[in-house]
């Protein structure tokens, strides 16, 4: 066949089914297509060391244009995927073309979830999942007399410890009772509070913002659901991304909370596959798991691409997340998600410390605060599926690396 593997979405996860394609051998037409402006770039820095000026734009680019055409991976970008022809394996594009496909990865990605309240659309309000948005987000700092942020997850609090950074007075406003509910125990979630209200940022935990009030168009306060009113002339929205399945969903392929693959990447359809923040892999015991994070959009990149060469390449290692704030990396491998009992080694007070989760006796997940032997020896234990004891876990002294001779 002569018809080019197409990737929709020059993404991480795009990129990395692309360069897989390529090391696996297959040397056919390749094309990727991204509705941005930019070739493929990290998304991680945006939040972090983006706005903080640590880094520029340029540095983020994975791959440039120039590299891409050396392996001959056909870029397009500014341009939208319409709708899927499955029958025919052809895509129809927001420029009037038409193209067809021999295979096709869907590395979409998500957007960012925004606030159904009056006054989500003044100027001033604002969402972060494009450099664009972070440009926005960084002139806003730069020039705010104050700053909300709204969500109490990683995304948030980053902008808020970039605004701290830059002198700003900053107000979190997170809907449940503790900060980074959803990843985290208790332990963490107050140990994250303090590390913010230690630099000056007002914590409003079980706070529901119901409006935002504007004035000459752009906004001026945010209106919790007391009625009470707090000053901000920049409002960060960080509550989550919608994963972009609309496309598949709309030529009929198999969704529920993104596009479901199994753990191979492959979708119900043998010709299309998918990666990266627009799934949700199909465990087996029947649950769905979505993971938004570097690793995640890596790893189903590598398995799309066996599975559009039809080769295998199961996506089976522990999940691994990092934030950056201030002077804290929070490390974590593993999902903790019905764990029972939680295990510390360390200072909490140097800022330097590990939480282990433990299900009976097995360990399913580890946080580290800036402690990265701990966080790289976490992942091989539960890639190996190997636990410590508590007592072990807890011990300073013990080398967990002696599990895994």
């Amino acid at each position: 066949m002569t018809d080019p593997i197409i990737i929709v979405g020059a993404s991480q996860a795009g990129l990395q089914v692309a360069e897989s394609l390529r090391a696996d051998g297959y040397d056919g037409a390749l094309t990727m297509i991204g509705d941005e402006p930019h070739p493929p770039y990290q998304r991680p820095p945006l939040s972090k060391a983006l706005l903080t000026g640590e880094t520029t734009e340029d540095r983020l680019v994975l791959r440039g244009r120039d590299l891409l055409a050396k392996r001959n991976i056909e870029l397009v970008t500014g341009v939208r995927v319409e709708a899927i022809d499955r029958a025919g394996r052809r895509l129809r594009l927001s420029d009037g073309r038409d193209l067809a496909y021999r295979g096709l990865a869907l590395a979409t990605g998500g957007r960012a979830r925004t606030l159904p309240i009056p006054g989500a659309e003044l100027d001033g309000v604002v969402t972060l999942r494009t450099i664009e948005d972070s440009r926005r987000i960084g002139a806003g700092i730069a020039q705010a007399s104050s700053v909300a942020v709204v969500g109490g997850g990683f995304i948030g609090l980053e902008i808020a410890a970039a605004a701290r950074k830059a002198g700003k007075p900053v107000v979190v406003f997170e809907a449940l009772d503790r900060l980074l509910a959803r990843s985290s125990a208790p332990f963490v979630s107050d140990f994250f509070r303090d590390v913010h209200t230690s630099a000056g940022v007002d914590i409003r935990l079980g706070t529901q913002v119901s409006a935002i009030e504007g004035k000459g168009g752009r906004a001026a306060a945010v209106i919790t659901a007391d009625g009470r009113g707090h000053p901000a002339d920049l409002v960060v929205v960080g509550v989550g991304i919608v994963p972009n399945a609309e496309l598949a969903q709309a030529c009929g392929i198999a969704c529920e909370r993104g596009i479901v693959v199994d753990d191979c990447s492959r979708t119900d359809d043998a010709a299309v596959v998918a990666a990266g923040d627009c799934t949700a892999r199909r465990l087996p015991n029947g649950a769905l798991l979505r993971l938004e994070s570097v690793q995640n959009a890596i790893e189903q990149g590598k398995s799309a691409a066996a599975a559009l060469l039809d080769r295998a390449r199961p996506f089976t290692a522990a999940p691994w997340f990092w934030s950056d704030q201030y002077d804290v990396r929070l490390q974590m491998a593993g999902l903790s998600a019905g764990h029972d009992k939680i295990v510390v080694r360390g200072d909490r007070a140097a800022r330097r410390f590990s939480v282990f989760y433990f299900g009976g006796e097995r360990l399913l997940a580890v946080d580290t605060v800036n402690r990265a032997p701990d966080h790289i020896a976490a992942r091989k234990l539960l890639d190996a599926g190997r636990s410590p004891t508590f007592a072990q876990a807890a011990d300073e002294g013990f080398a967990l690396a002696q599990l895994l001779r």
